[in-house]
């Protein structure tokens, strides 16, 4: 029965859609109401912030609610927030407080529904018949594709229509992902068979009891808290400079980063045609190590522009594996009465690094240039990429595997 492990990736493209349109439209929207620079960079924080304080808490009230209940309302909530603000803006009138406060709302109720999907995917896998490498390198790649489709049509709808229509546009992407869980997703058994509360705090603290005493979890999360504020500094700072600076054309800029994009879209295909016949700790640990340093390394070498692209396409081709693994991971070591709150928690983590990122890479380069920045965030690339080689703990993600097969 795999219709549920379908609709449940339907839902999710929906959802991710509807969070791209958001990126695009309301700093668009802001810009056209106030005309400020300023007041556009105050709503990118509002839509931020919330994120971070929604992944540190909001898995609990997750595994409260249940994972297909807190997907639908997270949905709603964000679809019937981002049509308010449209529809309040042309009747009523629409104040810049009362923007920043429905964008901290809407965001604050984004986090739980992508968390509740997640937390969903093994048991419907598992309903489907389909293994969980294919289960998690379908729901990663579905993401990637359809953020990879969605920016450039939202650039295009926002010339065609303005962003106030992109944000109606938007509004029913979540309605209709809402909808898609609500009708076509039945309840899990971790739903039918809800253990008893013993309070939120303490439901919070065995989550995170459980993510800081796993060796193996809180390696692969820190791994990913160093290299998500490396690449944040490298996609929002360094690749405009390198294009500005190097290159002298700014579409070197689009086409770095959609290259890596679709290298990973490719990536994430191939991972989940042949993911379960390759060895796990050996597959991540050359894909992060490959994900990250050639293509930063051949910028800072100064490679012509065409060697860079190449580069970068192969490193985007091996980032695909990542995720997917680490689903795989995640699922595999982390009990069901506690997954939204762990994933919750390594969510927030990856998410908390990603501001300093970008501050990180404007001040070194002020201070010391744009080819030692980068040669430096090859480097701590680098020593991030090792502990899959060198660390014992890592020896369990292969156990893992010959248990499952």
């Amino acid at each position: 029965m795999r219709r549920p492990f379908i609709t449940l990736l339907a839902a999710s493209a929906l959802s991710v859609t509807g969070n791209i349109l958001s990126m695009l439209a309301v700093p668009w929207f802001v810009l056209d109401t106030t005309g400020s620079a300023g007041l556009t960079g105050l709503a990118a924080f509002a839509t931020t912030f919330p994120v971070v304080v929604s992944a540190a808490f909001g898995g609990t009230i997750v595994d409260w609610m249940g994972f297909r209940a807190a997907s639908v309302v997270s949905d709603l909530m964000s679809g019937l927030i981002v049509l308010a603000i449209p529809v309040l803006f042309v009747t009523t009138g629409l104040g810049y407080p009362a923007l920043l406060l429905l964008l901290f709302v809407r965001w604050l109720a984004a986090t739980p529904g992508e968390t509740a999907r997640k937390a969903m995917l093994p048991d419907l896998s598992a309903l489907g018949g389909v293994r969980i490498e294919r289960a998690t390198a379908a729901y990663d790649g579905v993401s990637r594709g359809a953020t990879m489709v969605a920016a450039p049509v939202a650039g295009v709808l926002i010339l065609w229509l303005g962003p106030s229509a992109l944000l109606l546009f938007d509004a029913i992407t979540f309605l209709l992902s809402a909808a898609l869980i609500g009708l076509g997703v039945p309840r899990t058994g971790h739903e039918r068979a809800r253990r008893g509360s013993s309070g939120y705090v303490s439901d919070l603290r065995d989550g995170l009891t459980f993510l800081w005493r796993d060796r193996l979890q809180m390696s692969a999360t820190t791994m990913i808290v160093v290299t998500n504020m490396l690449d944040t500094g490298v996609t929002q700072v360094l690749l405009a400079l390198y294009a500005r600076e190097v290159t002298g054309d700014p579409r070197a800029f689009g086409l770095l980063t959609g290259a890596l994009g679709a290298g990973a879209v490719a990536g994430t295909i191939v991972y989940g045609a042949a993911g379960e016949r390759l060895p796990r700790r050996l597959t991540y640990g050359c894909c992060f190590l490959l994900a990250g340093v050639p293509r930063i390394l051949v910028l800072a070498l100064g490679a012509p522009f065409p060697v860079a692209l190449g580069v970068t396409a192969l490193s985007g081709f091996a980032a695909g594996a990542i995720n997917p693994i680490l689903g795989v991971l995640q699922f595999g070591r982390i009990p069901v009465r506690l997954r939204a709150r762990v994933l919750s928690s390594i969510t927030a983590a990856a998410y908390a690094g990603m501001p300093v990122g970008g501050l990180l890479a404007g001040s070194l380069t002020e201070l010391t240039g744009l080819t030692f920045t980068l040669a430096a965030f090859a480097c701590v690339y680098l020593l991030a990429s090792i502990p899959p080689f060198v660390f014992r703990a890592w020896r369990e993600l292969d156990r893992q595997q010959a248990a499952s097969t």
